[in-house]
């Protein structure tokens, strides 16, 4: 697995070599589109440069633009993405952005486990309301098999 799919690119992916991509590029091998990409650039996360009207995105842009689409699974908010995002461009070293990503990653498990208990909580409700409306219909069949049965009798 390569260093950047851990959310930690941690090195310099330009001094890798000069590949660059292409905004379709970029698009179809993330499977989003140009808008979502050309969003991305707009909140400051890809800084693609300019040939002509074409945008060169470089090693780097394509690393942060799979960390924020990372991000954005985990549901988190652009804010924290570009946090997150900048800490890996900033740091020295990689126990800070570790232990910054382990509480962002306790953050969003909490989270996920309080929509989790909710959910469960209204699933619950449905089962007993299904069960009430169950019961209703029996006792309906039964009083209207009763009552037809005095109906043919009278």
């Amino acid at each position: 697995m390569e260093k950047t799919a851990s959310m930690n690119p941690g090195f310099d992916t330009n001094s890798l070599d000069g590949q660059t991509f292409s905004i379709s590029d970029l698009a179809r091998e993330f499977d989003i589109t140009p808008r979502t990409i050309r969003f991305w650039e707009d909140q400051g996360l890809l800084f693609p440069r300019r040939e002509g009207q074409t945008r060169v995105f470089s090693r780097r842009d394509r690393t942060r633009l799979k960390l924020a689409l990372r991000g954005k699974r985990l549901g988190l908010s652009l804010a924290r993405i570009k946090e997150m995002i900048e800490m890996y461009d900033t740091a020295r070293d990689e126990s800070s952005q570790l232990l910054k990503f382990l509480d962002v990653l306790a953050e969003r498990r909490a989270a996920y486990e309080r929509q989790r208990e909710d959910i469960e909580a209204v699933l619950d409700e449905i089962a007993g309301f299904e069960q009430v409306c169950r019961e209703l219909l029996a006792q309906e069949e039964a009083t209207g098999a009763a009552s037809g049965k005095v109906a043919q009798r009278g």
